[in-house]
């Protein structure tokens, strides 16, 4: 499919449903436990500086286990598959002495995707798009890295523009579908990273459309640089984003309130990639794929969201059961009257405390049912699983 006719479809799959995207690449990245070694490969054996931890360079030292990180997700029902390329600016990659090699990183990580989206959907017939990764770069331009100076700054706007001009320009090169400037905790970061990608578009003689999506910090409901979510969406509008909305930093349960916010002032379709739960007092995250995707299930429900998914510590099965739980709790309302037929014909359910009792496992239990046919779990497991539902149903 050629790229106006993939633009085309991605407008049109908008309008009629809610899009997956995929979930975390640097946790599954973080499951291979790479070794220096691998990071490093035949090209960069003799490199100065440690490179273990820098997932972008898998780009070109193992593109084989990023392409098949991308055709996980792609399997288990993404719609949308970012490339390995969060860290790929050139200021970022200045941590590693490999500042030079930006673009053709970006690149790299662009035809992975699109090598995998491509192979996807030729066996499938399934539209799948790549969407194109502008992290935030490891340096704010609007707040002081220095308590004692709070004028001093640690990058300029020129810099950031430089940085992201050449990156979506690696991205466009390599088949990039949309570009998605993501995780922004500072809003002027943002605008240099948007200023840029509409340089790189009259450069490359071509207009993608535009994910922008910030990071709310903290409960207090601001970005970094302290706006809100209304002020965070007029700051950015004047791109003409395809989607904007939030990712990273909070769970889905904390993070609805300022989605809902973003939801009521956006005139454009909303995105959300909340993190599997808030950190826990070791770092890790608690929340299961089942409980994220049941939060992201009712924001589809309730219209919040047009595309969504995982973030940080988030994985392919949770792409899994976002799409279950989208389609369930978004016809749950037509389901009521069949469900309470049922209940009293066939279970003879007659209390008020029973049928809470009912509909509790049925909301937990068939979701899960469902959840287990789609990951492709053996007849009889998925039998014996059945049975256990309808007896606990009758008791």
């Amino acid at each position: 499919m050629s790229k106006p006719n993939r633009l085309e479809a991605l407008n049109r799959l908008a309008e009629q449903r809610v899009l997956v995207l995929d979930g975390a690449m640097g946790t599954m990245i973080q499951d291979l436990k790479l070794d220096e070694a691998a990071f490093r490969g035949d090209r960069f054996r003799d490199h100065a500086i440690e490179l273990k931890g820098d997932n972008d360079l898998l780009n070109l030292t193992r593109p084989d286990a990023i392409e098949a990180i991308h055709h996980d997700y792609l399997d288990a029902g993404a719609d949308i598959i970012q490339t390995n390329t969060f860290n790929a600016t050139s200021i970022s990659q200045s941590d590693y002495g490999l500042q030079d090699l930006a673009r053709e990183i970006n690149r790299a990580g662009a035809e992975i995707a699109r090598k995998a989206a491509d192979a996807h959907a030729e066996a499938t017939g399934r539209p799948v798009f790549v969407g194109g990764g502008l992290g935030p770069t490891s340096r704010t331009a609007s707040i002081s890295p220095d308590v004692n100076n709070p004028g001093a700054r640690n990058v300029t706007f020129d810099e950031l523009r430089a940085a992201y001009f050449d990156s979506t320009l690696g991205l466009i090169e390599g088949g990039s579908d949309l570009i998605m400037v993501e995780t922004i905790f500072d809003t002027l970061n943002a605008k240099a990273a948007l200023v840029a990608v509409r340089e790189a578009f009259d450069e490359a003689g071509t207009e993608l459309p535009i994910i922008v999506s910030g990071t709310i910090t903290d409960r207090s409901g601001r970005t970094l640089s302290g706006q809100t979510p209304e002020a965070f969406w007029n700051a950015v509008r004047h791109a003409r984003p395809f989607a904007v909305g939030f990712n990273c930093a909070l769970g889905a349960k904390e993070l609805r309130a300022h989605v809902a916010e973003l939801s009521r002032v956006a005139d454009v379709r909303v995105s959300a990639y909340p993190n599997a739960g808030l950190p826990n007092e070791f770092g890790g995250y608690d929340e299961t794929p089942d409980q994220t995707a049941g939060h992201l299930g009712r924001w589809a429900a309730d219209g919040l969201i047009n595309l969504g998914c995982g973030c940080c510590c988030s994985g392919f099965r949770l792409c899994v059961r976002f799409r279950v739980y989208r389609v369930f709790l978004g016809f749950s309302c037509f389901l009521v009257p069949f469900v309470l037929f049922f209940l009293f014909a066939f279970f003879r359910i007659v209390s008020i405390a029973d049928l809470n009792v009912f509909l509790g496992i049925l909301q937990r239990d068939i979701i899960g049912l469902v959840c287990l046919a789609l990951l492709g779990v053996g007849d009889a497991e998925l039998e014996a699983a059945t049975d256990a539902l309808v007896d606990e149903l009758r008791r």
